[in-house]
């Protein structure tokens, strides 16, 4: 069955620039300073699109992939990546068996773990390349530093047995964002604690070292290692916006076409609850993309979009399907483009002060982007 070509046009779009992913990573690799480089594409790249996300991230130097979950990776060998990929977080029931016949390196923190990853290479007759993560201050995931010796001896023995092979050993910051947070100095030495009761229980000098994500990378030289794990710098956007963009380029544009414009009298109250009332006379344009998409509810009168030529704020509450915008007296019409954020380049707000001005940050504001409004990717090779 065919469509008229009108029926196939979208009302929003997240236009995915991958030329500005492959610079980021280009230019990560260079903050690296000869480490290597994990280019983070877990929640479907930040919602960016993982598969061609990752391809990008590969042709500009990535080493290797990370992801949260083991069914993350999967998706990218499915689509037929064959580059390294990391996954970190295991949890009873996992697809352990495919991780290993599909040669995902995976993580473990603790023995249970460990033995459900080894139990799936003896299944399987592949040896998992696992990296053992340690607790260094973040009290999140990780092996604390009591029972970090325990588990290193657990994962040398699975290793002599040949169903592991101890490829990394890792833990994660949790105030690099905060230049000067003094954690940063105390996780780092913990961390060097960790690597010293490995390497002195026997674990090779050949595993890979990491802890550095994002705003480590560009901005502690120390914590750099042998590889680095960039996350939302890959989509550029800022680690530390308080230091400035680092020369990274936004690769998210997310625009609608509005449904309706049509003049309303003064005193028209304005969406759920009248939070906005026309001063005067005026056009309101129907915006459709709502909460169910990823619009946070909370940027009802307060996150503005570029519309008719200029910076508009959000005009009452942001529905679940819809918000509105007052477009005074400029000419618009059914089908004229709305961006609600983007690089900066035309006047539109950036992804960065929509975070500012909902009160979060930009991994929210770009990972909640529905499936309703499909990727289009461009800048491809």
């Amino acid at each position: 069955m065919s469509f008229p070509t009108a029926r196939l046009a979208t009302p929003a779009q997240a236009r995915v620039d991958l030329s500005a992913i492959r610079h980021n990573v280009r230019l990560l690799a260079a903050h690296a300073g000869g480490a290597d480089l994990m280019a983070v594409v877990k929640a479907d790249a930040y919602g960016h699109g993982v598969v061609p996300v990752a391809e990008a991230c590969l042709e500009a130097g990535a080493t290797r992939l990370g992801t949260a979950f083991v069914r993350e990776a999967l998706v990218l060998r499915e689509a037929g990546v064959t580059a390294p990929i990391m996954s970190w977080i295991v949890t009873p029931g996992e697809p352990l068996d495919e991780a290993a016949r599909q040669g995902i390196e995976l993580s473990a923190a603790a023995p249970w773990a460990l033995d459900e990853i080894a139990a799936a290479a003896r299944r399987t007759g592949r040896t998992v390349r696992l990296h053992l993560k340690a607790d260094t201050g973040m009290s999140r995931g990780g092996a604390s530093a009591a029972e970090w010796p325990a588990l290193v001896e657990h994962a040398l023995a699975a290793q002599a047995g040949g169903a592991i092979e101890i490829a990394g050993l890792w833990s994660h910051l949790a105030c690099a964002d905060i230049p000067g947070h003094p954690s940063i100095e105390r996780q780092l030495d913990a961390f060097e604690d960790a690597l010293g009761v490995a390497d002195k229980a026997g674990v090779p000098s050949g595993v890979i070292r990491h802890i550095a994500n994002s705003a480590a990378t560009v901005n502690l030289p120390r914590a750099r290692f042998d590889m680095v794990r960039a996350g939302i710098a890959v989509y550029g956007l800022s680690p530390i916006p308080e230091m400035g963009d680092f020369g990274l380029r936004p690769a998210m544009t997310l625009t609608a076409r509005l449904a309706q414009a049509k003049r309303v009298a003064p005193g028209s109250g304005v969406s759920y609850g009248h939070l906005y009332v026309t001063e005067r006379e005026t056009t309101l344009g129907l915006v459709p993309l709502g909460y169910a998409d990823g619009i946070l509810r909370n940027a009802t009168n307060r996150a503005e979009v570029l519309a008719a030529g200029r910076r508009r704020r959000i005009a009452g509450r942001v529905c679940m399907d819809q918000f509105v915008v007052d477009l005074g007296d400029d000419p618009a019409e059914a089908g004229d483009e709305v961006v609600l954020f983007g690089p900066g380049d035309h006047g539109e707000p950036t992804c960065q002060e929509w975070a500012d001005s909902l009160g979060t940050i930009t991994h929210e504001i770009v990972t909640r982007i529905g499936s309703r409004v499909p990727r289009v990717h461009i800048g491809g090779r």
